[in-house]
Formats: structure tokens, C-alpha cells, sequence
């Protein structure tokens, strides 16, 4: 409710100031159906990050195992603030599929990874694009482009770390996790999370030894579905204006990395703002950047939290697992 609450005050305000009744004289039905397409787009990115889940699971769990993995990481997405994002909750959902803990936490920083993959060789291009376009728009002004580099190093350096954790030295990444274990109000975890630590070692060995087409396939899956994502607000943009294309995809993708630091569940409030400052000035009639924002939301937002609720709901009505085993 916090979450939605936020997004829906901030979506109002950007509204009340933008909203005029004589607005819809403007609208012209030959570009609403572009609204239907961005809702097949936002179907088509939960498809592609399922498929590339049960591409890393060795297609061990159904299809629509993993669509169910994938809305309920995107639910916590939703509830949970943008830093934290919905990992956890994905590799309970991965559990509650038959997938063990520690396979379930490798398949995750696996697929963390080829996100930071993506990051690593879009950020070098906006960087570039940046010098022939207004990427980053100039009414953020010289301390919003310095936030955008700060937002580019640490995306480039979380994913070296990560890099490091996964396909170098998992070892590394199991003992500080048995450290923390160690700690007095986990300490009683400790021999679970050790075998499972295992686990997690022994997937990472499998996954890093796999030929380069697993990883390269792995990698084009999350690519597909990171530009879907980064698809959408153009798409919605352009079903009520022309705009300059190019540039409301650049800015997409932008808009998108700066998102992932959004201290509010959901990144909400925050996300509507950069979604008026990315593409607001790339479209000619205010009238409909508080429309194209609530429907950016909606389809991006509203839908995955009324779906996670019904998937999580499912999973909390089967039966509960007894603790993290290696049936899941």
C-alpha cells in the first residue's frame, strides 16, 4: 500500500499540473493502439527473464514455473526499495519450485551478472552518445549528469565485484556469506547455509565451465528483456505524440539505471519524476505527460503488483516448505 500510495500521489501531482479538460481534443485513436503494444512489450519481458531463468535452471522447471518465479521477483521489486530489488523473494519463489537454495542463489547472481554484462556495454554507449545528444536532459542541470556518472561507476564496479563472485572466486563469496552466518542472531543457520554454500560453489563450478554459447544465449535472453523494459516508455510516449525516437530510447535506458537507486519500495514517486524529466520535454503537449505517466505505471507497475499478489498468495497457500532442503 506504501508503494502504490507513493506512486499514485506522485503520478497525481504530475497531473493536477499538467492536465487541462480540453486535453483529450488532441488525442488521436491512430496511436492508441500503441498502449496495446507496450502491454504485449511488458508481457514479452517477463517472458523473455523467464525464459532465461529456465535457460540457467537447465529448463528443469516449466514454463510456467518460471513466469511465476519472474512476477514474484518483480512483485518485490515493486514493495521493496529499488537498492534491494526483488532477488530474495525470487530465490524463495525458485525453492518453492523444486530448485535447491544453493542452485536457486547461483542461478540468481548468475543472472545478476548478465544484467551487469548489459550495463557494461550500454553505459560506454550512452557515455559516447551523450556528446551528440542531450541524453541526460539539460534541465537536470551539472549536478544531475554528475548523480548519472556517479549511477554509471558504481553499476561498472558492482559488476566487476560480481564478476569476480561468480565466474572467478565463488569461494570468496561463500566464506564472507559464512561469516555473516556467524554473526549471534544467524548463528543458527550456520550449518544449513553451509551446505548450502556448497551448493552454491558447486553450481557456480558448473556454470563457469559451460561452453561460451550457454552464456552467450544466457546473455541475449537478459538483453532482450533489459530492452523491453527499456522500450516501454518510448512506446507509450510516441501512442500519444511523434517524438524524436532515438533520443526517448537513449533516455529510456538512462532513466532505467538511475531508477536502480531509488530509496522508496517500488523506486515510487521517485521513477515517476525521472519518467517527466527523461521523456516530459520530448513531448509538444504537456497535456499528456500526466497521462503517459499513469499509463507507464500501470502497465510497468499496477498490473505486477496485482499479479505478484495472486502468484505469492499461490505459493503461501501450498504447502509450507521446512526449511531451505535440497528438494526445495
Amino acid at each position: 500500500m506504501i508503494s502504490v500510495s507513493l506512486s499514485l500521489i506522485a503520478t497525481g501531482i504530475v497531473l493536477y499540473y499538467t492536465y487541462t479538460p480540453d486535453g483529450f481534443e488532441y488525442v488521436r485513436l491512430k496511436r492508441m493502439p500503441g498502449l496495446v503494444i507496450a502491454l504485449v512489450v511488458a508481457m514479452l519481458k517477463i517472458w523473455f527473464t523467464a525464459a532465461k531463468i529456465r535457460y540457467l535452471a537447465y529448463k528443469k522447471i516449466s514454463w510456467m514455473a518460471a513466469i511465476r518465479i519472474v512476477i514474484s521477483w518483480d512483485f518485490a521489486s515493486a514493495i521493496t526499495p529499488s537498492t534491494i530489488g526483488g532477488a530474495p523473494l525470487g530465490i524463495y519463489a525458485m525453492t518453492r519450485e523444486r530448485i535447491p537454495l544453493g542452485q536457486a542463489s547461483a542461478i540468481t547472481l548468475y543472472a545478476l551478472l548478465l544484467d551487469q554484462l548489459f550495463y557494461l556495454m550500454v553505459i560506454p554507449v550512452l557515455v559516447v552518445a551523450g556528446f551528440y545528444l542531450d541524453v541526460i536532459p539539460p534541465n537536470v542541470g551539472w549536478v544531475g549528469k554528475w548523480a548519472m556518472g556517479l549511477v554509471y561507476f558504481i553499476l561498472l564496479s558492482y559488476g566487476a565485484i560480481l564478476a569476480y563472485g561468480v565466474l572467478i572466486n565463488p569461494v570468496a563469496m561463500s566464506k564472507v556469506v559464512l561469516w555473516l552466518f556467524k554473526l549471534p542472531f544467524l548463528n543458527k543457520h550456520y550449518d544449513k547455509i553451509k551446505k548450502e554454500m556448497k551448493n552454491l560453489i558447486k553450481t557456480s563450478d558448473e556454470l563457469r565451465n559451460m561452453p561460451f554459447r550457454f552464456l552467450l544465449n544466457a546473455f541475449l535472453l537478459s538483453s532482450l528483456a533489459w530492452l523491453a523494459r527499456a522500450w516501454l516508455p518510448t512506446i507509450v510516449v510516441l501512442s500519444f505524440l511523434p517524438a524524436d525516437v532515438l533520443l526517448s530510447f537513449l533516455r529510456s535506458l538512462a532513466m532505467s539505471f538511475a531508477s536502480l537507486f531509488m530509496p522508496t519500495p517500488g523506486g515510487s514517486g521517485g521513477v515517476e519524476g525521472l519518467f517527466v524529466l527523461f521523456q516530459g520535454s520530448l513531448m509538444d503537449r504537456d497535456v499528456f505527460i500526466g497521462i503517459a505517466t499513469f499509463m507507464w505505471r500501470f502497465i510497468t507497475f499496477y498490473l505486477i503488483i496485482g499479479l505478484g499478489i495472486m502468484v505469492v498468495s499461490w505459493y503461501l497457500n501450498r504447502s509450507p516448505v521446512k526449511g531451505f532442503s535440497d528438494e526445495g
